[in-house]
């Protein structure tokens, strides 16, 4: 069995007779287009091999990518006519793959083998409950070796135990290394390696034991003008993790695997071929720019609208809808009892090309009227850039893009003061409401209109 990184968890899985591929992402810009592949890659369809079996991890754009499924859709010629395609039981994921018109597409169960050309898959469940939808990871066995590539999944010690009754010692083994920080600092969350998540990924990988590991799922950057969150996203490396991994569980085998390398897996050993495929290579090694370093300069917030008469169009309707219906649909939220019994003093503060307005709201008091200048006072604090706010009123973006670029960003120091006592939010299980976030909600109708949207966009396009 050979396995070849293509970019960030995008893997083509060879057998002797069979060709698997997981979660492509072939072209940038990447997850609403603030991303990009890192290290950038060069790669040639044109050599591209057939593909037998397409596996589908899970909803996140960084790999369900629409431009590349729809260019596997339409003519590229890289699916077999028989191709199979294994998805989890995800009902916008689904649609999505009905329109672009796959054929052939096995909805797969958690630890249900399935047996496709010659290949023995099994899908391994996730317990990710931070997201509504389901994700798997799989196990790839051909009758001789096994690989296991852990996407995103999060295990427990019971799920590693059934791997081991399945397949016994796993031969190769794609872990999680990477604990992203995505959002972070837009949301105004610790901007450090989160030490719980980074010793789990240990944990799995040496109950797990691999023969051989290496790092899995995490290569690309941000881009261009958000290219500053690279310093606040990223907080560690392959080669940090495999020095812990090492001083860690030293009986694992393990190496760096980039775009353009190759691991060939046999009953007698992996051994790791770097920068031998014919259709995938590294153009730039540009891994140094995401050095993690959440001390340096930040830019302000922008409006990302450039053209002066579409801007002054943008602001318009985004102070009309502030000044006129925002406080209208807030007192109809039920999160408003908790701004008002934590007596909050809210800022909204919006960017346009030349500087910002703010508004603010005082839920400590008897009325809740959108008042334009400051309180004196912040409890609660959310910035945007007109066109984020502008695209968000619109329903024409969505979290996704808005909540990872910078162009938003909030912090909240809620407390409240009682004769003779001092309470504060301490209630980590559960996130205080964000007034943005409560009037354009995240869900699976911002996440339906989204994915909808890209799917009219790539479809059918001949020039992709």
């Amino acid at each position: 069995m050979i396995s070849t990184l293509i970019s960030h968890a995008c893997l083509l899985i060879q057998s002797r007779d069979t060709t698997l591929l997981t979660d492509p992402v072939f072209f940038d810009y990447l997850w609403e287009e603030v991303n990009i592949q890192c290290p950038s890659i060069d790669l040639d369809l044109e050599k591209f091999p057939k593909v037998d079996i397409l596996n589908i991890s899970h909803r996140h754009q960084d790999h369900f990518d629409i431009r590349t499924l729809a260019y596997l859709a339409g003519s590229s010629g890289i699916l077999a006519s028989d191709a199979v395609v294994l998805a989890p039981r995800d009902e916008i994921l689904l649609e999505v793959l009905s329109e672009l018109e796959f054929k052939n597409v096995t909805v797969v169960e958690d630890f249900k083998t399935l047996e496709i050309k010659g290949l023995k898959l099994t899908p391994t469940p996730s317990l990710n409950k931070q997201d509504y939808f389901p994700e798997h990871g799989i196990l790839v066995h051909d009758g001789e070796v096994t690989l296991w590539n852990q996407v995103d999944t999060i295990v427990t010690p019971d799920i590693i135990k059934h791997i081991h009754r399945l397949y016994g010692q796993i031969d190769f083994a794609h872990v999680r290394y990477l604990p992203l920080l995505e959002g972070s600092f837009s949301f105004h969350n610790a901007l450090e390696l989160p030490m719980e998540e980074y010793s789990s990924y240990l944990k799995v990988a040496a109950a797990t034991r691999p023969k051989f590991a290496v790092p899995g799922s995490a290569g690309f950057k941000y881009r261009d003008e958000f290219a500053f969150l690279n310093q606040y996203s990223f907080p560690t490396t392959q080669k940090q993790f495999l020095r812990d991994l090492k001083d860690f569980c030293p009986e694992i085998s393990s190496d760096v695997f980039y775009p353009g390398d190759r691991a060939s897996i046999s009953r007698d050993g992996v051994k790791i071929q770097k920068s031998t495929s014919d259709f995938v290579k590294i153009k730039e090694g540009d891994e140094h720019e995401l050095e993690f370093k959440p001390v340096l300069e930040v830019p302000p917030i922008r409006t990302q609208t450039r053209d002066k008469a579409q801007h002054d169009k943008e602001w318009q309707e985004v102070v009309g809808f502030i000044e006129n219906l925002f406080v209208d649909i807030l007192v109809e939220k039920k999160a408003v009892q908790s701004w008002v019994d934590w007596k909050v003093a809210y800022q909204l503060e919006v960017f346009g090309q030349e500087g910002s307005e703010i508004w603010c709201l005082d839920f400590s008091g008897e009325e809740a009227n959108i008042i334009k200048g400051r309180l004196g006072k912040i409890n609660l604090y959310e910035g945007i850039a007109c066109s984020e706010l502008y695209s968000l009123i619109k329903n024409e973006t969505s979290w996704d893009y808005v909540g990872i670029n910078g162009q938003y960003r909030t912090f909240k120091d809620i407390y409240r003061i009682r004769l003779g006592t001092f309470e504060h939010w301490t209630k980590t299980d559960k996130k205080f409401p964000q007034p943005l976030t409560e009037v354009f909600p995240a869900g699976k109708i911002m996440d339906r209109t989204k994915f909808m949207r890209d799917v009219k966009r790539w479809k059918g396009k001949s020039n992709i």
